[in-house]
């Protein structure tokens, strides 16, 4: 075995090094950090004019309307909205009048969220956080779950594939934001977001419950939750709701985080401005 001499490793170590820095120093400069220019889809609103409310709903509108058919600037910023790739969910829910549940979702995939609706854009002049309409005509969670516990006065367990429908899903989003500044720019940063959602329908599968071993049982099971939707949504309501925030936090955080918040608020104070004039 031929030996490198210890200085020809340094030199190397070295070398290969400098190529790194150069290299990442050169991806760096090419990665898409945030529009410098207001793209022509994006409507611009002023907070403090009288139809604020009604020019925001509908610029939100519209933003929507591009993310679904795909920005090339945001692509590897923002994830595909249709269908949309969320990470794993662990959820526990203690020992309540519906359910008792532990559940595991992996795999997780959403369609139809390009087909959201902004019903109404409202933004604090307080604190520019906002309270937002949505409507979702037809969601549909799918992937693999596991649950152990109980669901209304059935016992639940097993593991396997799963779909989730909903049905003229109505969200009201509240979320809290805090504005930051970037290269003499003003972005929102969203901090919070929470969901309130009612439903028109639900429909859902849960493939191999009970080990799969009674496939009987496991159809009439699935048959149940379906006929008695409105009480088995009331059940898996924090689940849902949890899987929803999720969606929303993940797509919005980094749109707005790319998008410089005068190109929708054009009167939008700096944080010095909003934040030092507090008492």
């Amino acid at each position: 075995m031929q030996h490198v001499p210890r200085s020809s490793k340094s030199i190397g170590h070295c070398i290969l090094t400098l190529f790194v820095i150069v290299l990442s120093g050169a991806n760096y400069s090419n990665a898409f950090d945030y529009f410098r220019e207001k793209p022509s889809y994006i409507k611009s609103c002023k907070i403090y004019e009288p139809e604020f409310t009604k020019c925001s709903t509908e610029s939100i509108q519209l933003l929507m309307n591009e993310i679904s058919k795909g920005i090339p600037e945001l692509k590897g910023v923002v994830k595909s909205l249709d269908p949309f790739i969320l990470d794993d969910i662990d959820f526990k829910q203690s020992n309540t009048e519906a359910a008792n549940l532990e559940a595991n979702l992996k795999k997780l995939t959403a369609t139809g969220l390009s087909k959201l609706q902004i019903k109404e854009s409202r933004v604090s002049k307080k604190d520019f956080s906002w309270l937002t309409k949505i409507l979702i005509p037809k969601l549909r969670l799918e992937g693999q779950y596991k649950l152990n516990g109980r669901v209304l006065v059935l016992s639940l367990q097993g593991e396997g594939h799963m779909f989730i429908e909903l049905e003229d899903l109505t969200v009201l989003m509240r979320t809290k934001t805090k504005l930051i500044e970037k290269d003499d720019l003003t972005f929102y940063n969203i901090t919070e977001l929470r969901a309130e959602i009612e439903i028109g329908n639900l429909r859902t599968q849960f493939d191999d419950l009970f080990g799969g071993t009674n496939k009987e049982i496991e159809k009439s099971t699935n048959e149940s939750f379906n006929k008695n939707w409105r009480e088995f949504f009331e059940a898996l309501r924090p689940l849902i709701t949890e899987t929803v925030e999720r969606i929303l936090f993940d797509l919005l955080s980094n749109v707005f985080l790319a998008l410089p918040a005068k190109y929708l608020v054009e009167d939008i104070p700096t944080p010095a401005q909003l934040y030092n004039n507090k008492t």
